[in-house]
């Protein structure tokens, strides 16, 4: 009997110790993170990818899904902070912001998680049909894009989060330069004359559709820039990205599908 009690324990023991080197091994305290909102903001903007799949915990370490995490960053009181693991791995926890803490840490998890979850409820739906011409006249549709995989950049001039990762998204252009089944197609606000005078001095490697700011506000809803849209070859948002680096990520999973 004593023996039995005795494996019971030690069952206990490894499976809490096991829960804990794997959803408490946390990356930064998630107190002291919360001290300044400037050591937040670098944290969050280095480790904290809303875009990318990933393992969704709440306060007390229950699995929960991606949507109820985003719901609960949008209109809760709490942050996320990854735990250690792999490069490509992600995990996050939340944890309650504590009550001393500079409001503007709350007031942009609540954006981000708001802006987070507007993109992830778009995943999986039909993208919003469209006609427009870009500045070399030629016709973009939804039917003429059918079979292949678009990657779409919304953006204005100026813009400068837009503009500075240009050479990043050139060099994914060349890279996918051989692959006849993935087009690159950029929606921008401004007129044809102003997008022809700033890409002569910034060359952008994407096909450009001019004009397109009502578009992007009434059809696609935006409010944060830039976004990216990745369609499957059916003509469905894949994946609705903030920057380049969860871009990259998920193109090369999207293109090996």
């Amino acid at each position: 009997m004593k023996k039995s009690i005795y494996i019971i324990i030690a069952f206990l023991i490894f499976t809490t110790s096991f829960s804990q080197n794997k959803f408490e091994n946390l990356e930064v305290d998630p107190i002291q993170i919360q001290k300044t909102y400037t050591g937040w903001s670098v944290y969050q903007s280095k480790n904290i990818m809303l875009s990318r799949d990933f393992t969704a915990l709440d306060s007390s370490s229950k699995e929960i899904s991606k949507e109820s995490f985003l719901d609960q960053l949008a209109n809760g009181n709490v942050i996320p902070i990854r735990l250690k693991s792999e490069a490509n791995v992600y995990v996050y926890k939340l944890f309650k912001i504590q009550p001393k803490t500079d409001t503007s840490i709350k007031a942009t998890i609540n954006q981000i998680g708001f802006d987070a979850l507007k993109n992830y409820k778009m995943e999986g739906t039909v993208f919003p049909s469209f006609s427009f011409k870009d500045l070399d006249g030629n016709l973009v549709t939804n039917e003429s894009m059918k079979g292949k995989i678009i990657v779409i950049k919304c953006w204005y001039i100026h813009c400068t989060p837009c503009i500075r990762e240009f050479p990043q998204v050139n060099k994914l252009v060349s890279a996918y330069k051989d692959r006849k089944d993935i087009l690159f197609v950029s929606l921008a606000e401004d007129s044809p004359e102003q997008l022809k005078t700033f890409l002569a001095r910034k060359p952008l490697s994407y096909s450009v559709i001019p004009n397109m700011k009502d578009y992007m506000n009434e059809a696609l809803q935006l409010n944060s820039f830039p976004t990216h849209f990745i369609l499957n070859k059916e003509g469905m948002i894949s994946k609705v990205l903030p920057n380049f680096e969860s871009l990259e990520v998920a193109l090369a999973k999207e293109s090996k599908q």
